[in-house]
């Protein structure tokens, strides 16, 4: 890893701080970005128009017993990742070519919208226990790596 990863990492870091998520230890952060410069941010948080789950006073995945990594459709958040590809398709912005630094490995859900948007690399820091996801990577031969400092 090179100081440039270490700073998107660290902005990764400091956008997962804007969630809205109110499940504890679920702020998550990403950074889309190509040729050293920042195309879209994206954290974990309720569709726009949508009231968070902060602001409704409880975590409905809480409340109905879903474990994590489970029943990804009965939530009200977009993931970071899916949030950063979202903006860019708001934004007319081509990820073609471009690295995602996440503070988390993807879920598959996200692996899936990360190969179809054109993302080549993708850096995180904190491991998730999704395997497929993982595969579905190497099928796609998109380097993966875990942040190391």
């Amino acid at each position: 890893m090179d100081k440039w990863d270490k700073r998107f990492m660290d902005m990764a870091l400091f956008v997962s701080s804007w969630t809205s998520c109110a499940r504890q230890g679920r702020a998550i952060g990403a950074v889309v970005v190509k040729d050293k410069r920042i195309l879209t941010t994206g954290y974990n948080g309720a569709p726009s128009g949508i009231l968070t789950c902060r602001e409704k006073g409880y975590c409905m995945r809480d409340k109905l017993g879903i474990a994590s990594g489970t029943r990804a459709e009965l939530c009200y958040a977009v993931h970071a990742e899916q949030n950063a590809i979202c903006q860019a398709a708001k934004l007319g912005v081509s990820l073609e070519g471009a690295t995602l630094y996440c503070t988390h490995q993807p879920c598959t859900i996200c692996t899936r919208l990360i190969i179809n948007s054109g993302i080549k690399r993708v850096v995180y820091k904190f491991p998730y226990p999704d395997d497929f996801s993982m595969q579905l990577f190497k099928e796609a031969e998109i380097t993966v790596e875990k942040f190391e400092e």
